[in-house]
């Protein structure tokens, strides 16, 4: 019954900045890792962010193609993750997720069984 509810998407031009949230309606655990995922329409689902929640080394981890540009982030007292995205480009363009799942933070979305509903990001030129 736990839920993740994702908000902080809206249209922005290129070189803007936005920050996703990612609230859960349930408790989380030091076992639990957080992911960003974000899909185009016609693409596979892809890892943008993810985060360890008891933190401590290799705690987070980045696309590539997102590493330096976006910055993810918790807050243990108000079960949050955030997605700080700077610098934006227009190939952000996407449905951003959040999901959840019991052990390391890796990068595919198979092994991530707990969603939110998504929030649009719309970057244009």
């Amino acid at each position: 019954q736990v839920q993740l509810v994702e908000s902080g998407g809206r249209a922005i031009q290129a070189g803007g900045s936005l920050r996703l949230s990612c609230t859960s309606s349930g408790n989380l655990y030091s076992s639990h890792s957080l992911g960003w995922f974000r899909q185009a329409p016609g693409k596979a689902r892809e890892h943008v962010a993810s985060i360890r929640w008891s933190g401590g080394n290799d705690a987070t981890r980045y696309a590539p193609f997102v590493r330096g540009r976006f910055t993810v982030s918790k807050d243990s007292a108000k079960r949050a993750v955030y997605l700080q995205m700077d610098n934006l480009k227009p190939e952000d363009t996407a449905v951003y997720y959040c999901a959840r799942r019991v052990g390391s933070p890796v990068t595919s979305s198979t092994d991530y069984n707990t969603w939110g509903q998504g929030t649009q990001v719309t970057v244009s030129f």
